[in-house]
């Protein structure tokens, strides 16, 4: 029987503040969206 394990994934605020100062630098806007890691037991497939 095949499990599927859902994490999600948690951005830390520093490394967002990066982002967005970088693309402050390079005068774009950035897209960020909150997501998942699916992953299957006993097996080394992931999805993001």
């Amino acid at each position: 029987m095949l499990n599927i394990i859902k994490q999600k994934i948690e951005m830390d605020a520093f490394l967002k503040q990066k982002l967005e100062f970088i693309c402050d630098f390079c005068n774009t806007t950035p897209l960020i969206y909150k997501g998942s890691i699916k992953t299957i037991e006993h097996t080394n497939l992931m999805y993001v």
